[in-house]
């Protein structure tokens, strides 16, 4: 055990920079899935620039199309992992792995499509809040193909909590108390 006068202040600082930063990510996720856009602007600092792949553009600009086509697929789910930060006082980069499920409707009936790739972030802390400020997307794979899900047949057919989107998702109530 180490003396209390022994402490790593410096590291324990790091420690909790670290957590909001993988906080900010958790919050994308869940923006992103709930088609929450308050939720998802949040982890954007307002001036914040994100290039998916089609060229850099306004984050928030890019959030409220991206929300609108999400609204769109019956479902989605955005899995963050691998988070790896490197600070450098007020900023920090961060490379996250990502998997991503889309469910929506094809010319032939369900389609699912299932990407896997990076977010290459640039954070910034202001007033003592990290957000993202500048984003690139690098997708390092992907699959697509007829929909495999099952909702209401086998043994998924009596599993009646499913995700959804905002506020129709059981993470709100569950979030009120209810």
């Amino acid at each position: 055990m180490t003396p209390a006068n022994d402490v790593d202040v410096a590291g324990l600082l790091e420690m909790i920079a670290r957590q909001k930063v993988a906080d900010v990510m958790a919050r994308y996720a869940r923006g992103i899935d709930r088609c929450d856009i308050e939720t998802l602007l949040s982890v954007f600092w307002p001036d914040a620039r994100a290039d998916y792949g089609s060229g850099e553009q306004d984050a928030g600009a890019w959030a409220r199309a991206t929300v609108t086509a999400l609204k769109g697929m019956r479902r989605t789910q955005h899995s963050v992992g691998n988070l790896l930060v490197e600070f450098q006082g007020e900023q920090a980069r961060a490379e996250t792995y990502c998997h991503a499920f889309h469910e929506f409707e094809g010319a032939d009936g369900p389609r699912e499509m299932v990407v896997g790739g990076r977010y290459l972030d640039l954070l910034e802390r202001r007033t003592c809040e990290w957000r993202i400020s500048r984003r690139i997307y690098v997708m390092d794979w992907n699959h697509n193909g007829p929909s495999t899900c099952q909702w209401d047949e086998g043994i998924y057919a009596g599993l009646k909590i499913r995700g959804g989107r905002w506020p129709q998702d059981p993470l709100r109530a569950f979030l009120a108390g209810d």
